[in-house]
């Protein structure tokens, strides 16, 4: 028998969509029911398979449901916790998967008036560069890890459920501090993203760009991959994790500068030393 009988997807994306489907084949979801803007985009979803049924009446969508997943932009969860709060049936749960936790959870706090209890804050660390429905999978989640950040008001049991729900999905399920998570966040995910965009505008914005572009390599194709993700996403995260990243900006200013020095200085010894370091280092970890 299903654990969630009826699923309510709120953004049927890449995360989404794939949750939908790794969920549907788990055997775990009895029933998945799409919400959104976009009526097209949700008729290619449903012609995909990956839910059953579609409203744009968000308040309309999540009335039946007992697990409702919000994936969208950052900048919109406010607005969807405000549409909601009022339709959710008792004992509803609610979580996200939004990149930065402590303004989603400022949010629903705000406008979950009646049901923040059952707000159930998560993350899941997957993703690849492509985004829409259409590159969504079942896999997607397989052995990757989520962020789960309950706090003291949190219902237990509700975090309890979204944990085993995203087991089923295949990942596994960790849990700290929603400050602790943008702090983490901040630097191995939001700020890889900005340089990815900023290298990719530095050398289309040059004089040399077609000869930049036409003989770029495995490196500059691997480094900028994820500059092909969503902007609107990327907008909101960096404006929801503001002073994280703006912290972590700060150090790495200070790396690039001393580097920046070194070069200046024809320093052949610190830069091998700086080099051998960050090689030593990035070898420890396995991916």
């Amino acid at each position: 028998m299903a654990k969630i009988n009826k699923l309510c997807v709120i953004g049927v994306g890449l995360i989404g969509g794939s949750l939908a489907i790794a969920l549907r084949n788990a055997g775990y979801c009895a029933e998945v029911i799409g919400a959104g803007r976009n009526a097209e985009r949700l008729q290619v979803a449903k012609d995909l398979g990956v839910v059953d049924s579609f409203s744009t009446d968000i308040a309309e969508a999540v009335a039946d449901a007992d697990m409702v997943f919000v994936a969208v932009p950052m900048g919109a969860m406010a607005a969807i916790f405000q549409q909601i709060d009022n339709h959710l049936k008792p004992g509803a749960i609610i979580t996200d998967g939004g990149s930065a936790k402590s303004s989603v959870m400022k949010d629903a706090k705000l406008h979950l008036k009646r049901s923040y209890s059952q707000f159930v804050a998560g993350h899941p660390i997957a993703g690849t560069e492509q985004s829409g429905v259409e590159a969504a999978f079942g896999e997607l989640f397989q052995n990757r890890r989520v962020i789960i950040t309950p706090t003291y008001d949190t219902n237990k049991r509700a975090a309890e459920k979204v944990a085993d729900m995203w087991k089923a999905a295949g990942a596994e399920v960790e849990t700290m501090s929603a400050l602790h998570h943008d702090d983490v966040l901040a630097g191995t995910s939001h700020l890889p993203h900005l340089l990815a965009y900023g290298l990719v505008n530095c050398l289309f914005e040059s004089n040399n760009s077609e000869s930049f572009f036409k003989y770029a390599a495995g490196g500059f194709r691997d480094f900028t991959r994820i500059a092909s993700s969503d902007p609107v996403m990327w907008r909101d995260i960096c404006l929801s994790n503001k002073e994280s990243l703006l912290d972590i900006l700060s150090l790495y200013q200070t790396e690039l500068d001393m580097l920046k020095e070194a070069i200046a200085k024809d320093d052949a010894d610190q830069l091998l030393s700086y080099f051998d370091s960050a090689k030593t280092s990035r070898d420890k970890f396995k991916f």
